[in-house]
């Protein structure tokens, strides 16, 4: 078993995680274990930001292009798939490098955590439910059932009724209104990059001018022939959804980029509000030139510091 930890590399979308992650693993001898949701779909990849192969520079990576546009992922399945990754790779003595910009995902892995049950066949239906009335419609019926639940949901979150919806029908209970304590499973550090608003909303921007011109529109065309639109998540992820109302003539190409453009800024927002809730992140500017050796540093500092007793 590998003496270091799993290492966890978080931030907002457009931070450089990947990119640190994959200098982390050169230096430690490690793999990269993917925890972004869209990057687990075989050909989301522009949209989706996926490294190119010479970016990941020869770097084992996991978790990436492993689900079928008709295979819904969910966090319970992430969990069960990932941390058998990571127990296979530290058995091996290599170091795990867990990357992604969604806490419930990352902590999943990371943390003692349990999730109600799920059914691929009552989501289905919810989500054609979703379909045919409207995230409204959903949510009055959340507030019949459940009005405690339904409070506290924004009526126009339909994943997030959808799911309230599921559990209760499979377990008659409510979801639980909030994450237990965070306790690590693995020996764990995180790693997170802090970048300033401004500079985040300019490489959210530059980003998204690289992946229009990169043939994102055209990516999105030929992932409807396949099926995007018969998987709720994916055909709602960030840029997707919007180039299918344009694709569909809801809305002209510029709409459809600003829009991205404005929820991508929305979306960083709560990732930076979710990861700052967690004490156990070690922040680091993103533009510090010593970045990895600085990450690399904090790695060192966990390891020493272990010796002296258990962390949680």
């Amino acid at each position: 078993m590998h003496s270091t930890p799993v290492i966890a590399v978080v931030g907002t979308t457009a931070s450089g995680k990947s990119d640190l992650a994959v200098s982390l693993a050169e230096a430690l001898g490690g793999e990269v274990v993917n925890a972004d949701s869209m990057q687990f779909y075989k050909g989301l990849n522009i949209g989706a930001a996926k490294l190119t192969a010479a970016e990941m520079r020869g770097i084992p990576h996991h978790l990436l292009d492993v689900l079928d546009l008709d295979r819904p992922a969910d966090v319970a399945w992430f969990q069960h798939t990932a941390r058998g990754v990571v127990d296979r790779v530290r058995a091996t003595g290599r170091a795990v490098i867990l990357v992604g910009g969604s806490g419930l995902y990352l902590r999943s892995v990371l943390d003692e955590l349990r999730f109600p049950p799920a059914s691929a066949s009552l989501r289905q239906d919810l989500d054609a439910e979703l379909e045919r009335i409207g995230s409204a419609g959903m949510h009055a019926r959340l507030l019949a059932a459940a009005p405690e639940v339904g409070a506290r949901i924004p009526a126009g979150n339909g994943r997030r009724v959808v799911r309230a919806l599921e559990i209760l029908t499979l377990t008659g209970e409510p979801p639980p209104t909030a994450l237990p304590e965070p306790r690590y499973v693995y020996p764990a550090v995180q790693i997170g990059l802090s970048v300033p608003r401004d500079v985040l909303h300019r490489q959210i921007a530059a980003r998204l001018y690289r992946m229009w011109n990169n043939g994102l529109v055209d990516e999105v065309r030929d992932l409807l022939s396949r099926g995007l639109r018969d998987n709720p998540a994916a055909r709602q992820a960030l840029g997707y959804a919007q180039i299918i109302r344009h694709l569909d003539g809801e809305c002209s190409a510029e709409q459809a980029y600003l829009e991205t453009l404005r929820k991508t800024k929305q979306f960083a927002k709560r990732q930076q509000t979710w990861l700052r809730r967690d004490p156990r992140i070690t922040w680091l500017e993103h533009s510090r030139p010593d970045l990895v050796e600085a990450a690399l540093a904090v790695v060192q500092q966990h390891e020493t510091s272990s010796l002296t007793g258990p962390h949680s």
